[in-house]
This record gives structure tokens, C-alpha cells and sequence, in this order.
């Protein structure tokens, strides 16, 4: 093999992993991420944010983890046929589709912490892992604002307009 033809070669092979791990690095992105409480000696509390996935494969958020509870659970609200909205478990995850956003929002789909083990106080972050069916884990940080208005962030587009830091599949910032 000529040297030109091992050069060629490698340099394939070096743009072919870039792009690989520029992929695996940008499969989930998780942005506009908040949690709340309901006062200072509450005993359970909740967060909110929004999972996009970059690629052509639908993933499913399965489980949540995080220190700052004995319990995290993913929960929804829902119509219990009497016209009264219910909270309640999603046992079985929150649908990802690919190239879709998934809104965890009040109201709606969200992270409930349960059996607090410290106070969140405004200002505070607390590491939260994602676990998903195709992506793995992520880990993320969670600011605690209890002043933010709960549609501050949604111009009804669908669109985050950029107002919070997106993470990476590893829970960097970009």
C-alpha cells in the first residue's frame, strides 16, 4: 500500500470516529431545566424540563435519579373521567420521539421528588440523572426558582428561543 493510500485511509478513518462521537455527544439534549417546591418545609417538590432527541431512533425516558429525595418518580396528570385532574406514576416512561421535543411541564409529564432529604431553596442546583432506554444515562443540573412564572420560557412555538443553557448527552453545557 502506497503511502498516499495510508494516508487517505486514515484520514477517512479519523473523520468517520469525529463524526461518530460528535453523534454520540448529541443524541439527547436536555434544556430549560428548572425545579420547585411548594414551601420550606415541604416534603415533596418537582422539575421541569425539555429532552430533545437529535436522532432518527425514538427513545423512551424510563427512570429518574436523584439525591435530593427518597423517592423520584416520572409522573403526568391526567382525567380521572369525573373531570378531576389526578397525578400520577408513568410507569412504564415518557416517549422520546426521534427528532422530537418532549415537554416536561406543570400541568402535564414532570419529575416529582418525593420524601425530600434537604430543603431547595431558590438559587440552589441539584444533579438529576436521566435514564434512557437508548441514550443511557445523563446527568444534568437543575436550578431551584421558585420565582419563575410557569410559561415564562414558551412563546407556544415549540422553540426554547435560547433563554437556558443546553446540555449534551454528558450534561455539558454548549
Amino acid at each position: 500500500m502506497s503511502l498516499k493510500s495510508v494516508l487517505f485511509a486514515a484520514s477517512a478513518a479519523a473523520v468517520l470516529a469525529t463524526s461518530a462521537l460528535a453523534d454520540h455527544a448529541a443524541k439527547i439534549m436536555v434544556h430549560d431545566q428548572y425545579a420547585r417546591v411548594s414551601s420550606p418545609v415541604a416534603k415533596a417538590g418537582a422539575a421541569f424540563l425539555e429532552i430533545t432527541n437529535h436522532t432518527a431512533q425514538d427513545d423512551r425516558l424510563v427512570a429518574v435519579r436523584s439525591d435530593v429525595a427518597a423517592r423520584v418518580e416520572l409522573h403526568t396528570h391526567k382525567e380521572s373521567g369525573d373531570g378531576v385532574m389526578k397525578m400520577m406514576h408513568v410507569e412504564d416512561g415518557l416517549a422520546v420521539p426521534a427528532g422530537a421535543t418532549h415537554r416536561l411541564q406543570r400541568g402535564g409529564d414532570h419529575v416529582m421528588f418525593m420524601g425530600l432529604t434537604r430543603a431547595l431553596n431558590h438559587g440552589d442546583v441539584i444533579k438529576l440523572t436521566l435514564v434512557f432506554e437508548q441514550a443511557g444515562e445523563i446527568e444534568i443540573e437543575v436550578p431551584v426558582d421558585l420565582e419563575r412564572k410557569p410559561d415564562a420560557h414558551d412563546h407556544g412555538d415549540g422553540h426554547d428561543h435560547g433563554h437556558d443553557k443546553d446540555h449534551d448527552r454528558s450534561g455539558q453545557s454548549n
